[in-house]
């Protein structure tokens, strides 16, 4: 609190879940120690990354891996990779692809945004995209036609932004390309599941680390040893641009070593307790539907999915969310996760709470229901116009 006030930054009470606009996550002692530890010495970053292959190996069961700046690096790192191998020249020519197999296939219900375009983060390498089927759509003979031999990666994203119906199933997606000679790589930046994907058939697996796993800024590239060897040395090309520092790759270390020692049922069990208060504050209002929502893609964990009918609520979904996130008197405003909030629903993400802020976020939720309930005037503003202020505010930075 120290920190943000003396530099002007208002806390939050964030319920939209690990989101990098927000911080990310809260991170775990254990990560704050080593970096703390680290932080004043000096350390050969080749010999640490030695020591986090071994680590990497050990939590997702794979080859070899190493550390990079976030898992949108990783991306666009591993991709180089199989452009280039282990060939310095090559590395040193990106993103210059003259001559090279430089075609990544992805879904086009894989193709998100998750705070910069996917696709953009495959041609900062000098890579081409060839998206596969429709935005809602897509088959295996469909992915089997794309690859060619320009072909150089596919590309699986696992995510809740994507599509979650019509896709090719992973097995089918691995199969594939498999046949094809294609080295499959794997987005699974907010996953639990640190083994299964490479189990199944990835040849790499790329995870943040500053998100369920509680660690410092960074990205984590899991698999098979050649591919994570040439992805390491694309720090000799157009990865210096997306270095690590020791504190990044220390924090990862700690936060992999932290993880296998957590109390998952512990968390799980404080978590739906959070979502039972505030489903059943929610139960008396009219016009609200609060249901516990299990995470989209497999992850062990739940939101509150809280829709608003707003001709009976006389508030919008939208409304509510930006309602919540002004602060009222001394309490921080609460920031929901209000990704689809246009359909008329938003979540409540309970990862990332300080203990006693589960009873401020109820508070905050009847209030303003309650003020909405009692208005003269129901709170219904154009969803366009609220897109239309964001964009600006944004813009408008610095000032």
């Amino acid at each position: 609190m120290d920190f943000r006030r003396r530099h002007g930054l208002r806390p939050v009470i964030n319920v939209s879940g690990t989101m990098t606009g927000l911080g990310a996550s809260i991170v775990v002692v254990p990560v704050i120690e080593a970096i703390a530890e680290v932080l004043p010495e000096f350390v050969e970053i080749d010999d640490l990354q030695r020591r986090a292959s071994a680590v990497i190996a050990a939590a997702c069961g794979s080859e070899a891996g190493y550390v990079t700046a976030s898992c949108s690096a990783a991306i666009t790192l591993t991709i180089a990779a199989t452009m280039t191998g282990d060939n310095l020249a090559l590395i040193e020519r990106l993103p210059d692809t003259t001559g090279l197999r430089n075609e990544v296939v992805v879904q086009t219900g894989h193709l998100v945004n998750y705070g910069a375009p996917i696709d953009q983060a495959i041609r900062l390498a000098g890579a081409k995209l060839v998206s596969v089927g429709a935005a809602t759509e897509a088959h295996d003979y469909q992915l089997d036609g794309a690859i060619g031999e320009r072909t150089t990666a596919a590309l699986f994203v696992v995510s809740h932004h994507t599509q979650q119906y019509g896709m090719i199933p992973f097995e089918e997606f691995v199969a594939v390309a498999r046949a094809k000679g294609v080295p499959v790589i794997v987005d699974a930046a907010s996953e639990y599941d640190l083994t299964s994907f490479l189990a199944r058939g990835a040849d790499v697996v790329l995870y943040s680390a500053h998100k369920f796993l509680g660690g410092a800024t960074a990205g984590i590239v899991a698999g098979k040893k050649a591919l994570v060897r040439a992805a390491y040395f694309q720090n000799g090309g157009i990865g210096r641009g997306f270095k690590v520092g020791k504190e990044g790759i220390v924090g990862a270390m700690a936060a992999l070593q932290a993880w296998a020692r957590r109390d998952h049922d512990a968390v799980r069990a404080r978590e739906r307790a959070y979502l039972t208060l505030w489903r059943d504050a929610l139960a008396g209002f009219a016009g609200i539907r609060a249901e516990i929502d299990p995470d989209p893609t497999g992850n062990p964990l739940d939101r509150l999915k809280i829709h608003v009918d707003p001709r009976i609520a006389r508030i919008t979904a939208w409304d509510l969310v930006d309602a919540l996130a002004k602060p009222q008197g001394d309490e921080p405003p609460v920031i929901a996760r209000d990704h689809e909030a246009e359909q008329h629903f938003f979540f409540l993400d309970p990862c990332n709470l300080h203990p006693g802020e589960e009873g401020i976020v109820k508070a905050r939720l009847v209030a303003e229901l309650e003020r909405a309930r009692d208005a003269s005037v129901p709170r219904i503003t154009p969803f366009t116009q609220r897109d239309a202020r964001r964009t600006a505010s944004r813009l408008n930075w610095p000032d």
